[in-house]
């Protein structure tokens, strides 16, 4: 791995080190449910309505009582809210209290509406060793643009940074750059100027990524 890339991607993951994810949650029960709601939605739009939510549903148990006709009202302009509205039911059912949500992929993906995604972000919210690295949409778009990764599949770009990533460093490099994704590399009129990865940046620098660009890369 060029040195270049090396120290640029340290640069990213100083810069947005520790930083809390954007969906404005309260517990792990609340991250649980906003995770779910927020699938293929903005975390904009769940932070809006997640007050009201959590008002009437403040805790797990208060969720498993609730019908799936309940909760349409609440999130019944969240994108695929029916499915939603269904796993998250179930999931509540399932569970029962706050205090038996898992913390671990295994039993986070056993859950209805969980995913390697939403359970990476779970784990890493609760402080937890990470099993994976966050691809959301903005990683997706993003990763292969700097180098690191090809394609678009988000298990594909998920395995292919853990391979070139320490695990130690996943939490990190996941969700540095998914808000390298949301503030800077935009999907139209990145701001280039602004990146700690321009100088490296296959995107920036017209460099096509592909197998080849990213097989038998090691970072760290």
């Amino acid at each position: 791995m060029q040195p270049e890339m090396t120290e640029s991607l340290e640069l990213l993951m100083k810069q947005y080190h520790n930083r809390k994810h954007p969906l404005n949650y309260k517990s792990r029960y609340q991250l649980l449910v906003m995770v779910i709601l927020s699938a293929q939605d903005s975390d904009k739009h769940i932070n809006e309505l997640a007050p009201v939510i959590f008002e009437a549903y403040p805790s797990m148990n208060s969720l498993a009582q609730a019908t799936v006709e309940d909760l349409h009202q609440y999130i019944s302009t969240v994108r695929n809210f029916g499915n939603k509205a269904n796993w998250l039911v179930k999931l509540a059912q399932l569970i029962g209290d706050d205090d038996n949500i898992p913390t671990n992929m295994a039993e986070l993906t056993k859950l209805p509406g969980i995913g390697r995604k939403s359970a990476n972000v779970i784990i890493r919210e609760s402080g937890n060793e990470a099993e994976g690295v966050i691809v959301d949409l903005h990683v997706v778009r993003t990763a292969p643009r700097i180098g690191i990764a090809s394609g678009t599949q988000p298990e594909k770009i998920e395995k292919q940074i853990m391979a070139i990533v320490p695990q130690k460093r996943w939490n990190d490099i996941g969700m540095a750059i998914s808000f390298l994704g949301r503030e800077i590399c935009r999907p139209k009129n990145p701001k280039c100027n602004e990146c700690v990865m321009s100088a490296v940046c296959h995107f920036h620098n017209g460099i096509s990524t592909n197998e080849e660009n990213t097989n038998g890369l090691k970072l760290f």
